[in-house]
């Protein structure tokens, strides 16, 4: 048995669409299965069982294990706690995905407390296989509505292609919240909430709330994230050769010591849209996006050479500069971006093109410019299907300038 677990069935936080959806994908409108099964687990199952509703599989692992292409693995609400992590290295088919997710919406937390890895001594280093509460080398999977705690990383994802993960939540993790690198395309990372993750083992360096880094593949999108005090990063794609598509997403308080680390290393970026030694050159995009109260920089290149493009973002009230772009040799564009409050509106190099930018416009762009600064709304609750709360006057010029992020 690779995992144990215990709790209770939890009681539904969020609404059956997304595990609903994958269903639908594989049975299609009639509800007629297509020679696929549905594995449900329970913290009152067993292994031994056939894994249907009334008899229930125990762990999530041996579901996995079972699972075929076009299968759904449902898990009923409860905690399981893991001893080994979950691993995933069987595929899917583009026709046929495998889902695994939340039944009817219940909540279901997978905890990495009880993981070695999770506990890495200082100066340490992970062994590849035991990276994450859910390892994942797998492609044509759809993951949607659980919670991953505690793990060496939530969930980590090297060699992964066409995959779907939609309305989760990785908090608390000891390295960063979701991990995907390798040689990995055609990801959807959906609706994720990633906070609070920490690494004790190198004091703040390197856990960031989402990293794509490390690797290389076309396709991968970020929508409607928030990725929120985290001790490094909110979003990270160190040494990541192609580009990502990051849309609707909200980084925030990300790089503050809160958990007293001695020596901190921590950088605190809301987003970094690059970096290696050397940072490859890479036209990653970023659109619709807020960076607020971070540690260091709202935006920033981190060295990344590449035709960067950057619009209709707001950074507000980081310690560092909004929007960082001033790497020598750089080819950003930037264009209707807001700036408010930050220690700097900007750095550009030579190359970067700037146009429409609250600092091109002229005027005062303070916080009396816009019609709210509280972030109460944008940070709530999500709506019904996992989107983003409404916030229609977070950060908006009070003069209707197009400029910034709407929500």
């Amino acid at each position: 048995m690779r995992d144990a677990v215990n709790g209770r069935r939890g009681t539904a936080i969020w609404t059956a669409a997304a595990v609903g959806a994958a269903l639908l994908a594989v049975w299609g409108p009639a509800g007629e299965a297509h020679g696929a099964a549905t594995l449900v687990v329970a913290s009152d199952g067993s292994d031994s069982a056939p894994g249907t509703l009334d008899r229930p599989l125990r762990t999530v692992q041996r579901a996995v294990d079972l699972a075929k292409p076009g299968d759904v693995i449902a898990v009923r609400g409860g905690t399981y706690t893991l001893t080994d992590n979950i691993t995933i290295t069987t595929s899917g088919t583009a026709a046929l995905p495998i889902a695994l997710g939340a039944y009817q919406g219940e909540r279901v937390v997978i905890d990495g407390e009880q993981l070695p890895a999770s506990h890495t001594p200082v100066g340490g280093s992970i062994p590849r296989a035991e990276r994450g509460a859910i390892h994942m080398e797998a492609s044509h999977w759809r993951i949607s509505g659980l919670e991953l705690v505690n793990g060496p990383y939530g969930i980590y994802c090297d060699g992964c292609n066409s995959n779907v993960f939609s309305r989760l939540s990785t908090h608390d993790n000891y390295e960063s919240g979701f991990q995907l690198q390798g040689s990995s395309s055609d990801n959807q990372i959906l609706n994720l909430d990633s906070y609070g993750n920490r690494d004790p083992r190198k004091n703040g360096e390197s856990a960031d709330g989402l990293a794509i880094k490390e690797g290389s593949g076309t396709g991968n999108v970020v929508r409607g994230a928030r990725l929120w005090n985290n001790v490094d990063d909110g979003f990270d794609a160190w040494k990541f050769a192609s580009p990502i598509l990051i849309e609707n997403t909200i980084a925030y308080g990300n790089g503050y010591n809160r958990w007293n680390f001695p020596d901190f290393s921590g950088d605190g970026n809301g987003f970094k849209m690059g970096g290696g030694t050397p940072a490859p050159a890479v036209g990653h995009i970023l659109h619709h996006a807020i960076a607020f109260k971070n540690a260091a920089h709202g935006v920033t290149d981190n060295g990344n050479t590449g035709a960067l493009a950057l619009s209709r973002n707001t950074t507000w009230a980081n310690a560092g500069t909004g929007f960082d772009a001033d790497v020598a040799g750089g080819t950003a564009t930037l264009t209707a971006n807001l700036s408010i409050a930050d220690a700097r509106a900007v750095a550009v190099g030579s190359g970067t093109v700037v146009s429409g930018n609250s600092w091109n416009l002229g005027g005062t762009w303070d916080t009396s410019s816009v019609l709210s600064t509280d972030p109460a709304a944008i940070t709530g609750p999500r709506s019904t299907d996992g989107s983003l709360p409404s916030a229609p006057r977070f950060l908006v010029p009070r003069n209707g300038t197009a400029v910034g992020a709407r929500f």
